[in-house]
């Protein structure tokens, strides 16, 4: 059977929606992964190039410079599994899972130094676990 349709008007504006929760979730999906993908990929980019407010919050909880590359590749590996998760549900909750442990990483090394400027990572876990969530319910 075919999703029932429904338009919208505004403005004689017709715009259609589709009833089908799983396009709804992937487009929801779609929306989450590509803006958290683009937030690592620009932070990625500032960890490789060693911006001076990366290095000094990474330096703050105890980071050794030396794992720099590391953890940027992580996050520019999670940004392009985001992205890849497009087409490839397993990829893209992979991407998620993996996204959320490394913010929970991340919150976890700023408590233990006792550094309660943790809203950056508690946010980016978040949408991370959105998109996770988002991305099962539309596979």
């Amino acid at each position: 059977m075919e999703p029932q349709k429904s338009f919208i008007v505004i403005n004689d504006l017709a715009i259609l929606i589709i009833d089908d929760p799983e396009v709804t979730m992937f487009i929801a999906y779609a929306v989450v992964g590509v803006l958290l993908a683009f937030a690592l990929g620009a932070s990625a980019v500032l960890t490789f190039t060693r911006n001076e407010a990366i290095t000094a919050s990474m330096g703050k909880v105890g980071v050794p410079g030396t794992w720099f590359p590391w953890l940027a590749s992580l996050k520019a590996a999670g940004a392009l599994g985001l992205l890849i998760g497009l087409g490839v549900p397993l990829i893209g909750s992979a991407a998620a899972i993996g996204v959320v442990l490394y913010f929970i990483g991340a919150v976890v090394t700023h408590l233990r130094v006792k550094d309660y400027e943790i809203a950056p990572p508690v946010v980016l876990a978040l949408l991370a676990a959105a998109a996770l969530v988002l991305r099962v319910l539309s596979a």
